[in-house]
């Protein structure tokens, strides 16, 4: 159950980070790729924080515990980075 609820956090933190982005970009034209740039570097130490808990707290193994993060991690980055380079790119 934790895992749907760290992507659905990790959706929720990108919009927060486009948002963002897209409200400075008036001002400063790389706001949205500095934004989702954030975002990527702050997903991944959320994500790792949540891959030491699973090994360090809750007893899994590395092994078991690494697709998660990889999943974890990858999905909301991927969207990201699809989003920069397809919307905010092609309409900034």
């Amino acid at each position: 159950m934790r895992t749907p609820l760290f992507l659905l956090v990790g959706f929720l933190l990108l919009a927060a980070c486009m948002l963002l982005g897209r409200l400075f970009s008036n001002n400063y034209p790389g706001a949205t790729s500095a934004a989702t740039w954030i975002f990527v570097l702050l997903w991944l130490v959320i994500s790792t924080a949540n891959l030491w808990v699973g090994v360090a707290k809750a007893g899994y193994a590395l092994s078991e515990e690494f697709p998660i993060f990889l999943l974890i991690f990858a999905v909301p980055t991927i969207a990201a980075l699809i989003l920069n380079w397809r919307v905010f790119q092609v309409s900034g």
